[in-house]
């Protein structure tokens, strides 16, 4: 008798349990948010004075556009699924000679925020990955058109050649070197000498970028001299500069110290001219990806940012488990791998670990058609940017088709040729690069945008989460750069949200109602600044002058308000808690949701407003990498860091400074008036919420000498503003 071996799994799916119960619950849920609005509907229509109507409505209001926002966060607790991958029984299926060939793409923009020692990090980490060398092919994108960046990887090329060998002898895991020598690893000579070797190369580079220009004594060939001369050029600069592409390491003929394969690496800084539209990274990702199809054409891509460094060296091993698979999953167009940050203090007090964006959602997503792309950690079928699964478009050049087998040398004059057409500035005109192939155009958060319109052609995608992190990056440490990266946010996905593609219409047809509720959750993220807004300053407002606008405490109004507070809290703490957090570090994201709301969203919403009415705004900001040591201090102390007279601190400034005056004025309404406790206890309890979340602003405002304190200019102008806003609706009230 005949027996069959069942091959052993690739990868495996498993639903969570605590789906049943977020659907009884979301049912439940559902039935008090409508007995809320209809308790608003009663009170507005029984109104009678116009104060107590245009509180009404604007509860109303806030009341509304939360249980919206509420409903589209249940798509991801539909049906949320755990994945896990088996990379060891890969050999199984794919003899390694056999590994496809992939193309990683890295974008960097600005020397000064993104430090050219960390973007060379990024490279060399993905270059030591447990994969066949000859396969790899790393591209580099430059959009800050820098000399220094194009220094630091001639001198990473040449480092490359001792580190990649020593990570494949050593079996090393840190593969990205600056985390290795942070770590404790193993003292020996040959790691003492390339430590030297990493040193003197970080060195050369930081000394480059802080004298804006590379030395005589650092340039040690006429090859490198010819490189460098291109940036000397008087007509060259950030905005306006030819291609510039180099073939640092050519898989075909670079070798590393032990004799074997080197992977390719290649320079990019595209064309740029001041008359031309860029479309920031998008453009500089659909540039990589047309100049990697002339030289190499991986059918395999990876994007990653320039400080999200490889943590793992079975990385595209993992990626493999689902690709070389495609009965599960024969649509699948990308696999997404979490953001994970290293440095992160023990409060994380700006909630960088977005664990919802970033883990929580995927998750629910994932149960569905798959979680949306990210911006970074991202592996993608090449074929994804030509069509849909069923709907291939053909590009206008052959040699860009991701069937099209490159078969001359990626260094030969008629392969850079091509690839320096591919990256003119022009190159795109009249084309379909940006609206149906390659990454999309349209919106600040290309990252989202390109997942969205990709999921809507009818891809599919998977969230692979290995226990060891795949990726590892950088965090901001200052308020303001915090906020500055949401306010980016908030105008990209606007941009999206009320655009002819919005989920919530072109979305649900495409690909159905829970799908495009969790595409509308971010698309309308900004929103919350509406509520958020409102419950900061309304009912404090009416406290500080006595008018109760909430039910008293033996109404059974007030119960059901106490179960949509709660519920929705303690939930999402679950949720928290149960995606490996915990309750400090939650309080810490529940801090910066209320934050965001009064700050970037509400600064994003108006300059998309703006935007839309064609008034002038703000252009793209980068957010800084650069590590102040100072800066790093505090925030190890878990200090919030302002120093800068930030707008965006104004509102909650103002908002700390009003809750904190209407707590205490709530105290004495309670010893004073008569049932006052029972009266005025939500708006108490409102505004005390607030002062609790508000504790760093006063700690600012007061306490502190350092300079990252709340300047005294903000502190000011927000008492100020307190005061004619408070000033406004006493006026209001003895008017009416």
């Amino acid at each position: 008798m005949k027996t069959t071996t069942t091959p052993p799994p690739l990868h495996s799916q498993r639903p969570l349990r605590r789906r049943h119960f977020n659907r009884l619950f979301a049912a439940a849920y559902t039935a008090a948010i409508l007995s809320l609005l209809y308790h608003h509907t009663l009170t507005l229509l029984h109104s009678t004075t116009t104060a107590s109507l245009s509180i009404s409505l604007l509860l109303f209001l806030s009341d509304a556009i939360l249980a919206y926002m509420w409903s589209t966060t249940q798509s991801f607790r539909m049906n949320p699924v755990h994945r896990r991958s088996f990379p060891e029984n890969l050999p199984e299926f794919l003899d390694r000679k056999d590994f496809p060939a992939v193309d990683i793409f890295i974008c960097t923009a600005d020397p000064h925020k993104e430090p050219p020692v960390g973007v060379a990090n990024t490279a060399l980490s993905v270059m030591a990955y447990d994969y066949p060398t000859e396969k790899l092919s790393v591209y580099v994108s430059d959009d800050g058109g820098s000399e220094a960046t194009a220094f630091a990887f001639m001198e990473a090329a040449e480092f490359a050649k001792v580190w990649v060998p020593f990570c494949r002898q050593n079996d090393v895991t840190d593969t990205c070197p600056d985390a290795y020598f942070a770590s404790n690893y193993a003292l020996t000579d040959k790691s003492l000498q390339i430590k030297m070797m990493y040193e003197s190369m970080k060195m050369k580079v930081e000394n480059a970028v802080e004298k804006g220009k590379i030395s005589e004594e650092y340039i040690t060939s006429e090859e490198e001299r010819q490189i460098l001369s291109q940036y000397c050029n008087k007509d060259f600069n950030r905005q306006s500069h030819p291609s510039v592409i180099q073939v640092l390491l050519n898989s075909s003929k670079d070798k590393d110290v032990t004799g074997e394969c080197m992977p390719n690496l290649v320079y990019v800084s595209r064309e740029k001219r001041k008359t031309s539209p860029h479309h920031f990274k998008a453009g500089a990702l659909n540039t990589l990806l047309r100049v990697s199809a002339s030289m190499t054409n991986a059918p395999i891509i990876l994007t990653l940012d320039c400080d999200m460094y490889s943590n793992d060296p079975l990385t595209v091993q993992r990626v493999l488990c689902y690709l070389a698979d495609n009965s599960g999953n024969p649509n699948c167009g990308y696999i997404q791998f979490p953001q994970r940050y290293h440095g992160l203090n023990k409060s994380d007090i700006y909630a960088s670990e977005h664990k919802r964006l970033f883990l929580s959602n995927p998750i629910g997503m994932d149960g569905l058609n798959g979680p949306n792309y990210v911006g970074t950690g991202c592996f993608f079928r090449r074929r994804v940017f030509f069509g849909g699964p069923f709907s291939y478009i053909d590009p206008e050049n052959p040699d860009l088709d991701p069937n099209h087998i490159v078969d001359k040398p990626i260094n030969s004059k008629e392969v850079l040729g091509l690839a320096h057409n591919f990256a003119s500035c022009n190159y795109e005109n009249q084309t379909n690069w940006g609206s149906k192939l390659g990454f999309r155009y349209g919106s600040l958060v290309e990252d989202y945008y390109t997942g969205y319109r990709l999921q809507c052609e009818g891809w599919r995608s998977v969230f692979c989460d290995p226990k060891r992190p795949a990726f590892l990056g950088d965090v901001p440490i200052s308020l303001n750069d915090v906020l500055s990266q949401t306010k980016r946010w908030s105008i990209g996905l606007l941009e999206v949200g009320f655009s002819k593609y919005s989920p919530i219409t072109f979305g649900v047809n495409a690909m159905g109602i829970l799908m495009a509720q969790a595409y509308a959750h971010y698309a309308f993220w900004p929103v919350w600044s509406i509520p958020i807004t409102i419950y900061a300053f309304a009912p404090s407002l009416a406290l500080l002058q006595g008018i109760p606008i909430f039910p008293k405490v033996r109404d059974p109004w007030f119960s059901l308000y106490a179960f949509l507070f709660l519920g929705a809290y303690v939930q999402d703490c679950l949720d928290f808690i149960s995606a490996r957090g915990t309750f400090q570090r939650w309080w810490s994201d529940q801090r910066l949701w209320l934050i965001r709301g009064l700050s970037s969203f509400l600064f994003g919403s108006t300059e998309y407003t703006s935007k839309r009415l064609g008034m002038a705004t703000h252009g793209f900001n980068i957010t800084s990498k650069v590590m102040d040591n100072e800066q790093s201090k505090r925030y190890n102390q878990g200090m919030f860091e302002f120093g800068v007279a930030s707008p965006m601190f104004v509102p909650l400034a103002m908002a700390a400074i009003l809750n904190l005056a209407a707590f205490l004025v709530g105290f004495v309404l309670v010893l004073k008036k008569e049932g006052g406790f029972d009266r005025f206890f939500m708006q108490i309890f409102i505004a005390g919420f607030g002062v609790l979340n508000s504790l760093p602003f006063y700690e600012a405002m007061v306490l502190r000498s350092d300079k990252g304190k709340m300047p005294m200019k903000t502190t000011i102008t927000s008492t100020l503003l307190v005061g004619i806003l408070y000033g406004i609706c006493l006026l209001c009230t003895i008017v009416k």
